[in-house]
């Protein structure tokens, strides 16, 4: 079992399909409904060897320093934005998302969001509740032979792609990566030219620095008139203000936000947009992905690579450290996992040490990324405090944990 001390603390209702993977850690598991304020979450993480959270929850550098025991950061989402990767990688702490499981939620959202913006469902789900019959036909278009724009040509985008096919859209799509095209989609020479020439535009980018704000007034005035703007990817890519114009001036027809620059830490807080009061602008609250089929995919997949770091040291899908893996431990074997700062001589002076000590190396890997480095190695039992203690002194050291 992994020599750890510490807790699993799950925050902001992550499914219970994780919490099975985590109890096999040997660990305390420990819920916590919704996420916390800055000085509780504190309180929470100083004994916390797993945070387990979502994207409400931020963990800055100045929680991962004072939190001594914190080996973990599940992300229970997409992003990762939401934790200070660079800090975390400085002290060993891994970090592990779920890039792919919550994919098809958020391209069904789209789809059915499209369809309804193009039908102007929005507007005739309005008239009806205000007890107006306003059977017409205009403005009202079937989505075949409409071409959809698709910003961001990853696994979201991709999936939304092969939907929209599937329903006779013509596909364009713009990505900074060359990408492959699925089914008859193509490539756009620019982003403009795929704003100019499309129906639909619909945002799947992740939050960087180059995406932030990448649609402002001069891109929504560079779209089609009485075209329409669906961001579900995330809420500072979009000027919201601008869009907001862009409605008022009916140069869009319409949009569709799921992520907002500002979101409320908690259900039972207020919440305020400028696109609010707008009979073709569908608001949802961040919602995407959040099916019960993809949360339980999420909880399975996050849980899985977090079962797998706490039991074997595995790192091959952690976000921010280098990825290293090796075949589970043979019987009787233990495992050392040592980050350090990736000088030349560490792994010598580990070997010297080792032997020094008795211990039979009998499977080793290193992999190095920047500043950091990370090796495991398997070895005949050994007296883990001592073997620690001594690996500790060697001065490049960030953090030694054992497998036993």
């Amino acid at each position: 079992m992994p020599a750890l001390n510490g807790k699993i603390v799950l925050l902001e209702g992550i499914h219970e399909a994780a919490e099975g993977l985590l109890e096999q850690t040997g660990l305390e598991v420990t819920r916590i409904p919704g996420s916390l304020d800055p000085n509780r979450l504190r309180e929470i993480a100083a004994d916390a060897a797993v945070l387990c959270i979502r994207s409400r929850t931020r963990i800055d550098r100045a929680l991962i320093e004072s939190a001594p025991a914190l080996t973990t950061i599940g992300c229970f989402c997409i992003g990762t934005n939401q934790v200070d990767l660079e800090a975390a990688a400085e002290r060993g702490v891994a970090v592990f998302n779920a890039p792919f499981s919550n994919t098809r939620s958020v391209a069904e959202l789209t789809l059915a969001e499209l369809v309804m913006l193009l039908r102007r469902i929005p507007q005739r789900n309005a008239d009806m509740h205000s007890g107006r019959w306003r059977k017409s036909a205009s403005g009202s278009h079937e989505v075949r032979g409409r071409t959809l724009g698709i910003i961001g040509y990853g696994h979201i985008g991709t999936q939304l792609s092969v939907l929209a096919e599937a329903l006779g859209m013509r596909v364009i799509y713009h990505d900074i990566i060359a990408k492959l095209p699925i089914g008859n989609a193509h490539s756009s020479a620019s982003l403009e030219e795929l704003l100019s020439e499309s129906d639909v535009v619909s945002l799947h980018v992740p939050a960087t620095a180059g995406t932030r704000g990448m649609i402002g007034s001069q891109e929504l005035a560079g779209m089609k008139r009485g075209s329409f703007l669906i961001n579900n990817a995330r809420g500072d890519i979009v000027d919201i203000d601008a869009l907001a114009k862009a409605l008022d001036d009916e140069h869009l027809a319409g949009a569709a936000v799921d992520v907002f620059p500002e979101e409320p830490k908690s259900g039972d807080s207020e919440f305020s947009t400028p696109l609010a009061g707008r009979d073709n602008v569908i608001l949802t609250p961040h919602i995407g992905g959040n099916t019960l089929e993809a949360q339980a995919a999420i909880g399975g997949e996050v849980g899985e690579k977090i079962r797998r770091f706490i039991r074997e040291g595995a790192t091959g899908t952690a976000v921010n450290l280098p990825n290293v893996d090796l075949p589970s431990r043979r019987d009787g074997q233990h495992r050392i996992l040592h980050f350090h700062r990736n000088v030349p001589g560490v792994l010598g002076r580990m070997h010297t040490v080792l032997a020094g000590l008795n211990v039979n190396i009998t499977a080793e890997f290193l992999q190095s990324s920047g500043d950091l480095s990370y090796v495991i190695l398997d070895v005949d039992p050994i007296e883990i405090d001592r073997v620690q203690e001594e690996i500790s002194k060697i001065p490049e050291t960030i953090r030694i944990r054992t497998i036993i």
